[in-house]
């Protein structure tokens, strides 16, 4: 393969590099997914409403923020996959196994991840055409989809809308397709946002979502907001450190970094005030779990004025937020078989995709085709969650901090902080993120237990 080839296809090669704006852009809509749409709003609701979002910003600024700095770092230094990053700033092929772990947390999660995705496709369709709201059995008609054969057909189209958007590349695929979806998202939340604000008994869900009692507040409920500021800002998984691999050099990672984690807490906010105000309005209880999006809001639709269309608006908002999150998961994998076998950039996107088709069979068919597909009292789909969520990820990014706090030399150079705030962060980096991740990582392998 001649040189110049090799340079096009090599992650961070000056051939196909972000602009300023697409870098801000992308690594907010991989940031802005499901976490923020679906998670956020029914954790919100079981953990303490107000309380546990202001926890929520505290552990955003103190942790996320910090780590995601690191990471960003990390890639552009490296100019490489999640892997060969470690390496090259890190000096020893040791490092390249940690980098591993996000590689394989990105390609797991996606797995599963496209199929959830996938579900919000079909229930945008049928609420617009309104044969959702024909029966007003919810929770059947979920149960009924989600046991089928439908759910792989929507996991397919999942995988190659973004196999396609990927294989365009950096410039003119992932960040074309975020300079127009991004702002699209924000304009079909405040569409939302304005209707859920206009129900009747509204203002009930804002009081709960916005005034904060502490007394609600938890041991437990500390730990969840730490976990999901970490997981919200797409760390440990290797996606921001791919996306730093094609940041510019004279873009400054500081202001960056503040613009995604301000992104991030925006979109969360607005979903917030269209779920809550919502669930309020029609009397839904906000705390019962991942159903809330799929059973729960879809009465409340059927309720509304123009339900189909709102309804319809809504899960569109989802796929996209899952949309934007796949091609950067699916990018941590693609840009490391690129560079580890000297892949075309196509070529290495339709394997990682039929690979990431494949893997999630299993996990699709786990919820009623193959009910004995069970291990541990745990599903394939729960399993595929637990490894990569609960056990890579966090691993992930305690590796990110210890590593940038004490083992790389010039993390201050690249990180590009003036004195002050570099003393700042790397005291974050040093003593606070990592006994912190330490505790994520503990309570979600279910060795803390409250």
């Amino acid at each position: 393969m001649n040189t110049e080839k090799m340079n096009k296809n090599q992650p961070g090669g000056k051939a196909d590099q972000f602009s300023k704006s697409g870098f801000i852009l992308a690594a907010i809509g991989s940031a802005v997914g499901l976490g923020n749409m679906w998670k956020f709003p029914y954790i919100t609701g079981q953990y303490g409403g107000a309380a546990f979002f202001l926890l929520f910003i505290v552990c955003l600024v103190a942790v996320g923020l910090p780590v995601l700095l690191a990471e960003l770092a990390i890639g552009r230094g490296g100019r490489g996959s999640a892997a060969s990053s470690f390496i090259k700033v890190g000096g020893h092929k040791a490092w390249g196994g940690m980098g591993m772990l996000s590689v394989i947390g990105s390609f797991m999660i996606m797995s599963f991840y496209a199929i959830v995705a996938g579900w919000t496709f079909h229930y945008a369709i049928r609420s617009f055409s309104g044969k959702l709201f024909s029966n007003s059995d919810f929770g059947a008609q979920f149960g009924g989809f989600i046991s089928g054969y439908t759910p792989i057909l929507w996991q397919a189209v999942v995988l190659l809308i973004t196999g396609w958007i990927v294989a365009r590349g950096i410039s003119g695929g992932i960040e074309k397709f975020n300079k127009v979806l991004i702002p699209g998202l924000l304009l079909l939340l405040i569409i939302l946002m304005v209707r859920a604000l206009t129900l009747p008994g509204a203002a009930a869900g804002v009081e709960f979502f916005l005034k904060p009692d502490f007394s609600k507040l938890t041991p437990e409920s500390a730990l969840v907001a730490l976990g999901h500021a970490f997981f919200s800002l797409s760390l440990g998984m290797g996606a921001m450190m791919t996306y730093g691999s094609y940041v510019d050099r004279k873009q400054s990672l500081g202001s960056a970094t503040l613009a995604i984690g301000g992104g991030d807490l925006f979109y969360a906010f607005i979903a917030g005030l269209i779920i809550f105000p919502t669930t309020f309005s029609f009397g839904i209880d906000q705390a019962q779990g991942p159903t809330l999006v799929f059973i729960a809001l879809p009465a409340a639709f059927s309720a509304m004025p123009l339900g189909s269309l709102f309804g319809g608006l809504f899960f569109v908002l989802l796929a996209i937020a899952a949309l934007t999150s796949t091609v950067s998961l699916i990018e941590v994998p693609v840009a490391f078989s690129m560079e580890r076998w000297g892949l075309s950039r196509s070529k290495a996107v339709w394997i990682i995709i039929a690979g990431c088709f494949l893997l999630g069979l299993p996990s699709a068919l786990s919820f009623g085709l193959i009910p004995g597909l069970t291990f541990g009292g745990k599903s394939f789909f729960d399993w595929m969650d637990f490894l990569a969520s609960n056990i890579l990820l966090p691993l992930g990014g305690l590796i990110v901090t210890v590593f940038a706090g004490y083992f790389w030399k010039g993390v201050g150079k690249e990180a590009g902080l003036t004195a002050g705030w570099f003393r700042v962060w790397l005291f974050m980096l040093r003593f606070v993120a990592p006994i912190l991740v330490l505790f994520v990582f503990l309570h979600s392998a279910g060795i803390i237990k409250f």
